[in-house]
């Protein structure tokens, strides 16, 4: 069964960091495009980063320098190390994986909260 799990969310100070993990189930992680999205409430889902088979990586202009994405394709893992977290991050997170010409999967989210 294909399943894309989040963890790491929670409630964290301004300025402070936090570690989402996104392990993957039920088909080949180290051949597929994996990226972190965010939805404020009220708003749009977001792309945050994303990071390729071979390990490039891209991020929106809003995490540039604080965030950094990685990949551990030995434990089906995809990372976001978020640093210096503002209020303005507050939003859940979902992790997705996708591929030319294949299916997109989406996990459910872990939310992530920046108090003032």
């Amino acid at each position: 069964q294909v399943q894309l799990v989040e963890s790491g969310g929670g409630l964290v100070p301004h300025g402070g960091p936090l570690r989402l993990s996104c392990e993957a189930f039920g088909f080949l992680f180290s051949d597929r495009i994996m990226s972190w999205h965010r939805q404020a409430p009220g708003g749009t889902r977001e792309l945050v980063a994303t990071i390729s088979p071979g390990g490039s990586t891209n991020y929106a202009e809003a995490v540039k320098g604080r965030f950094t994405i990685s990949r551990n394709n030995a434990k089906h893992t995809v990372y976001l190390q978020m640093d210096n977290l503002k209020p303005d991050d507050t939003a859940m997170y979902y992790c997705k994986s996708n591929q030319l010409g294949q299916p997109v999967y989406w996990g459910r989210g872990t939310q992530v909260t920046v108090s003032a």
